[in-house]
Order: C-alpha cells, then sequence, then structure tokens
C-alpha cells in the first residue's frame, strides 16, 4: 500500500516542514485548551455527577489535539522535516487549489454563521452548509459534466441528511433547542 493512500488521485501530500509548524501550532493550541480546561470548576466544587463538570470536554479535546500534535510532528521528522538541506523527502511544495479551497472554506463558515443561523430553519443552514462544502472539496475540473452533476446530486442529498440528523440529534439527545 503507497504511503499517499489517503489523498484523491489530484492531491499531493504536504511538505514535511509544513507539517512541523502545523503540529508545533496545533501543540501549544491543545495544551492551552486542556491547561484553561483544568483550571475551569472541578467535580468537587459542582457537587455534582463527574460528567457535569464543565472543563471535561474541552479538556478532552484539548488532550487529544496535544496528542495528536506529537504524533504529526513526529511523523513529520520522520520523514524529513528537519533536514539542513530544506529538500524534504516527499518534493516540493504541493500544487492545486489548496488556498483557494481553504479560503472557500473559511467564507463558507462565515457565510453559515452570519448569514444562514437564525434566518432560515437550522436543518436547512447546515444541509446548505455541507452541501456546499462537499461540492467545494470534491469539485473536479477534470470530471466530464455528468460525473460532476452526479457528485452534485450526492452532495445535496449529504447535506439534507445531515442537517436532518443533527438537528434531531441535537433536539431529541442532547435537548438544545437550536435557533
Amino acid at each position: 500500500m503507497s504511503e499517499n493512500a489517503d489523498l484523491l488521485p489530484h492531491e499531493q501530500p504536504a511538505p514535511p516542514r509544513t507539517d512541523l509548524w502545523i503540529a508545533a501550532v496545533f501543540f501549544v493550541f491543545g495544551a492551552t485548551v486542556a491547561w484553561l480546561a483544568f483550571l475551569m470548576p472541578r467535580y468537587a466544587d459542582q457537587k455534582g455527577e463527574i460528567y457535569t463538570a464543565p472543563g471535561l470536554v474541552p479538556g478532552f479535546y484539548g488532550v487529544v489535539i496535544f496528542l495528536l500534535s506529537i504524533w504529526l510532528a513526529v511523523r513529520a521528522v520522520r520523514q524529513g522535516a528537519l533536514r539542513p538541506s530544506g529538500k524534504e523527502a516527499t518534493g516540493s511544495q504541493p500544487k492545486g487549489t489548496s488556498d483557494l479551497r481553504l479560503a472557500g472554506a473559511a467564507a463558507l463558515g462565515l457565510v453559515f454563521v452570519v448569514g444562514l443561523i437564525g434566518r432560515v430553519p437550522f436543518w436547512l443552514a447546515s444541509a446548505i452548509f455541507v452541501a456546499m462544502f462537499t461540492i467545494l472539496f470534491d469539485w473536479q475540473s477534470t470530471q466530464p459534466w455528468p460525473v460532476r452533476a452526479r457528485r452534485i446530486g450526492e452532495a445535496v442529498l449529504l447535506g439534507v441528511v445531515t442537517g436532518i440528523a443533527v438537528t434531531l440529534v441535537f433536539e431529541k439527545v442532547f435537548y438544545v433547542r437550536l435557533p
């Protein structure tokens, strides 16, 4: 099995040095989240069950991000991120539309939070966000139009199912009133 088996055919892996920088940022972020969660009120302060401690979930996420950042850093170093020549094992900077897609994802997040939430039912806002996000990251200009049309249909179906499922889970399982 090839090392890049998880990538789509048109994608290339990020250089190891980029992975190392990302690992450093997430290391600091995960450690900060875990520490701030640790400083939140504890079980003894809550006089209730441990599951009601407000820092439990953020602390768990912070520890997971912290540990995954270490794993990413080790993998990047093994792939040559610290080689003095500046040449990484996987080659040069990947080409493609990664920056454009990242900007598109950020724009979609803003449209979801600022433009859709509170203006349309939550299930519809979620459906639109998931469908557009899927279309954005699945779009390949080299595909023929019938394939692209099928992928758009699949993305819309995925968005509707996800929007309904998320709404039902939050309202029926977690008892959260959604906007």
